[in-house]
């Protein structure tokens, strides 16, 4: 199954199901990404999410209305209720465009090939961008071989949807082509510039960049003289750095951001954001890659160079950001909901990065704020380097994700087992313990059995 640049264009869900889980996939209803987001904030706005798990069903299986659920004839799939996964992306389950092996083991474990027979709900939480989620989407669902949705995924620029209302016109950086206007475009801003618009109106701006046939096609002709620029959007890695830090440079020291003008006081520009901070990222190479905040840094040093010591002031979204855990908050809230009947949050996210700088510290700091747990693992195939101490320490070092998702299922069934048997003797029996609160009858291998005559315990929802 295939989606067509203009299955993209109209928006809507996106998603590239693999050939052999066609057969195997029942259909899911699933609202436009943004729809989704947005019904999510709508509801974390009016209600208390653990008051409403009080008076909800937590059961995660659908079952027949009028029919007594059978210890026999368990709801399938089963799904885990009381914990979640969130992934980087980027060194942690892809490198160089291409899957990290575990990876994709790692998916078939959360996806139900597991020895406690359960799916486990996660999304993707990435500091990478230049394409639209759904876009994303389709390249990790062929490369991990499942299939991913768009309410599953956030960019290091999805954020950047909720502040269309705020600016008029704005300059969007970096990408392929005109990727990031398409992805500016499609989340609601109504006049977006680029910097080949900026080149085509005034080859001089850029002395040494000079625009290909193609570019020159697809940039759009204006007086930028005149043209008020209210903001300046980093959307993705920049593609040409000399020519980028020029122009945001121009509009930084401008009047009002027009470019062209030049500030006496060098505080009249327009603000500016940057999707995310990594200084380095993994990508195919051997050593990590320069990312888009070294070239944060080179914008503000080269800023106060220029203007005699003045400090430029610029924002970045992504992760270790607080606001996008709080935003991944809702996405996960609604995936549950909306993809596994799960109408409560979870006691426990567990977040696999591979930087201890944006995952391992964004996590952390988020842990100390947030109701519900959320526990870092670090994992060893991207910019970490093993052997080295972390800036920001995890709860648990691995070496793959895979061995992160065998972890977090191993603690959850500790956690459960400890609940399940209190301060009870070792002579009381646990059989067939699970981890969505249910018991499991009639597995060829039950996850956990003790025996003892006397008498046997069964397991406590959560």
């Amino acid at each position: 199954m295939t989606a067509t640049e203009r299955d993209i264009e109209e928006g809507g869900p996106v998603v590239i199901t693999p050939e052999r889980m066609m057969a195997q996939r029942s259909q899911s209803q699933h609202g436009g990404f943004a729809a989704s987001l947005e019904t999510a904030r709508n509801e974390l706005a009016q209600i208390d999410l653990e008051e409403e798990a009080m008076i909800s069903p937590t059961s995660s299986s659908p079952e027949t209305p009028g029919t007594p659920a059978s210890p026999l004839t368990p709801a399938y799939p089963p799904t885990a209720d009381s914990f979640a996964f969130a992934f980087d992306i980027d060194g942690v389950l892809i490198r160089g465009g291409r899957p990290i092996p575990e990876a994709i083991e790692a998916m078939k474990v959360l996806n139900g090939g597991n020895e406690y027979g359960m799916k486990v709900p996660y999304i993707f939480l990435t500091n990478g961008g230049g394409k639209t989620e759904a876009e994303r989407c389709i390249d990790l669902s062929r490369q991990l071989d499942i299939e991913v949705s768009p309410a599953q995924f956030i960019c290091g620029h999805t954020p950047m949807r909720e502040m269309v209302a705020k600016y008029e016109t704005v300059l969007v950086i970096g990408g392929e082509g005109e990727k990031c206007r398409q992805v500016a475009e499609g989340y609601g801003f109504r006049d977006v510039v680029t910097p080949g618009d900026i080149i085509k109106d005034n080859e001089a701006t850029t002395p040494f960049r000079k625009l290909t046939d193609e570019e020159r096609a697809n940039s759009r002709k204006r007086n930028h003289g005149k043209t008020k620029i209210g903001a300046i959007f980093v959307f993705a890695d920049s593609r040409d750095w000399a020519g980028d830090i020029q122009i945001i440079l121009d509009l930084a020291m401008s009047k009002g951001g027009y470019i062209g003008t030049l500030s006496e006081t060098f505080d009249e520009g327009p603000p500016i954001y940057f999707s995310h901070n990594d200084i380095v990222w993994s990508a195919a190479h051997d050593n990590v890659r320069l990312g888009m905040g070294a070239l944060r840094k080179m914008v503000e040093m080269l800023f106060k160079d220029l203007t005699k010591g003045k400090e430029l002031e610029t924002i970045a979204f992504g992760k270790p950001q607080i606001g996008t855990f709080e935003f991944a908050t809702r996405l996960l809230q609604q995936w549950r909901k909306d993809e596994h009947r799960i109408n409560r949050p979870p006691e426990t996210v567990y977040f696999v990065g591979d930087t201890p700088e944006s995952d391992i510290r964004g996590t952390n700091q988020f842990n100390d704020k947030s109701k519900n747990e959320w526990y870092s693992i670090l994992v060893k195939t991207g910019v970490y380097q093993d052997g080295t101490e972390p800036a920001y320490s995890p709860k648990i070092t691995v070496d793959t994700v895979l061995d992160a998702v065998q972890h977090g299922m191993k603690r959850e069934f500790s956690k459960k087992m400890q609940k399940a048997t209190g301060g009870m003797p070792d002579g009381l029996g646990l059989k067939h313990l699970s981890l969505n609160g249910e018991t499991k009858v009639g597995t060829k291998t039950p996850i956990l059995e003790i025996s003892e005559p006397s008498s046997e315990v069964g397991t406590p929802g959560l």
